[in-house]
């Protein structure tokens, strides 16, 4: 096995689970972090934008500088797992960047030419959900970009599931729910 191909099979499975488990990551920041201590930057986001850039944009370069530390690491460092890992953490972390980048900044926001994403029903899904997100009666939800369209989808089911349930089954109070 040629080292290179060797060298892949550590880093690209890290490099796809950290691109998924970003998606994780980003919600839970979005939901406890950008919609509470930083919504005075995030805000500029759920507001008409006046010119080409918002606050908000700034949140983006959070992450980059350890994505950028990782892959040069895995670079330049000497051979090893290790080196591996890091490198497959900084690609992953990349690639849902440029995922996010494309889809939230270009598709849902129409700030990229890549409207021909359109065409693909999962696209319009996310999009579609991530519009939920930006209207007063949603709460804020769905936070997830790529899973926010699963994550409607489950909140509805659990909203219809306990309205279909007899008012006297439903717990009144903390006491109640206990019993």
């Amino acid at each position: 096995m040629s080292p290179a191909l060797s060298h892949a099979l550590v880093w690209f499975p890290v490099a796809a689970v950290v691109a998924v488990g970003m998606e994780l990551w980003a919600a839970l920041l979005h939901g406890r972090v950008w919609h509470s201590w930083l919504w005075r930057v995030h805000r500029s986001h759920h507001e008409p934008r006046t010119g080409r850039w918002e606050w908000n944009d700034a949140l983006a370069l959070f992450h980059a500088p350890i994505a950028i530390a990782l892959i040069l690491y895995g670079c330049a460092s000497e051979p090893g797992v290790l080196r591996e890992i890091a490198f497959g953490v900084g690609v992953g972390m990349t690639a849902f960047a440029l995922g996010y980048i494309v889809v939230h900044d270009g598709l849902v926001h129409g700030r990229l030419p890549v409207q021909f994403l359109n065409r693909f029903k999962v696209m319009r899904r996310i999009a579609r959900a991530h519009r939920v997100h930006h209207t007063v009666a949603s709460g804020g939800r769905p936070y997830g970009l790529f899973f926010g369209a699963w994550e409607l989808a489950r909140a509805s089911r659990v909203k219809q599931q306990h309205a279909r349930r007899p008012s006297s089954a439903r717990p009144t109070s903390p006491i109640a729910r206990r019993a």
